[in-house]
C-alpha cells in the first residue's frame, strides 16, 4: 500500500459479516462495510442510521478488520459511499488488490466513472415511488458494463411500468444484469414476481435475503 494510500480515512458507521442478500452474490458470506452519509432521502430508506456519526478509521485499520472475518465477499456500502468519493475510491482498490471479490452499492445520483473495473458497480436507479428520481445521473448508464449491476426497487404499478421503460430504452439488459425487487411492506413480491413473468422482462427477480432472515435488525 503506498504512503497516500495509508493517509486515506474514512467516516465508518459500522463493518460487520453478513449474508450478502442481493444482487449477484445473494447468500454468499460477505463482509460489509457501510459507510456513513447520503445526499439521498429515499422513502423505503431502511440505513437512515448511517446518514451521520460514525467513526473516522484510517484505511489500513478497515483493511485489517475486513481481513479478520477471513470471507472473500466484501461490499462497500452506505448510506451513499461515493459521498466520500475519493476516499471509497482508495478503499475500492485496496480491497481488490488484497484479493477480495469486491461490490459498490450505490445509488444512481453519484457518478461510477474512475471506480477500479474489478470493482462490480451495483447501480440503484431511483424509481418515482423512491421520491428520488430527479437525482438519476442518466450519463452513468453509458458507463456500465457486463461486470456491473443495475437494481430497481419496485413501490407499486406505476414503478414497474417506469422501470420496464428505462430498460427498454436504455437496453440496461444488454449492457449489464438488471436486478428487480419489491420495496419491503409496499408492493406484494408474489405481484411484482407475476408483472415480470407476464412480460417475460430480462432481469432477475430478487428479494432481500437479510430482512426475511433478520427483520430490520441492523449490523445482519
Amino acid at each position: 500500500m503506498t504512503e497516500a494510500a495509508t493517509a486515506v480515512r474514512l467516516r465508518i458507521t459500522e463493518i460487520f459479516h453478513s449474508l450478502q442478500g442481493e444482487a449477484r452474490t445473494v447468500g454468499w458470506p460477505t463482509v460489509f462495510v457501510r459507510l456513513t452519509g447520503c445526499p439521498l432521502r429515499c422513502h423505503y430508506c431502511d440505513t437512515a442510521y448511517a446518514f451521520h456519526g460514525g467513526e473516522t478509521r484510517s484505511l489500513p485499520e478497515i483493511l485489517a478488520t475486513v481481513q479478520g472475518y477471513g470471507s472473500r465477499h466484501v461490499t462497500v456500502t452506505g448510506g451513499e459511499p461515493l459521498a466520500q468519493r475519493k476516499g471509497c475510491h482508495a478503499l475500492l482498490q485496496a480491497l481488490v488488490d488484497a484479493g477480495h471479490e469486491v461490490s459498490l452499492e450505490t445509488s444512481g445520483a453519484m457518478d461510477i466513472d474512475g471506480i477500479d473495473p474489478r470493482v462490480s458497480r451495483v447501480v440503484d436507479i431511483k424509481t418515482p415511488g423512491s421520491g428520488e428520481q430527479a437525482r438519476n445521473r442518466w450519463e452513468n448508464l453509458e458507463l456500465l458494463n457486463g461486470n456491473d449491476q443495475v437494481k430497481f426497487v419496485i413501490c407499486d404499478r406505476a414503478d414497474y411500468e417506469w422501470a420496464r421503460q428505462v430498460i427498454a430504452d436504455h437496453r440496461l439488459a444488454e449492457r449489464c444484469e438488471v436486478l428487480i425487487s419489491p420495496s419491503f411492506g409496499q408492493v406484494a413480491a408474489r405481484d411484482l414476481a407475476d408483472w415480470v413473468v407476464a412480460d417475460a422482462l430480462p432481469v432477475r427477480f430478487q428479494l432481500q435475503l437479510h430482512k426475511l432472515v433478520w427483520g430490520d435488525e441492523p449490523g445482519r
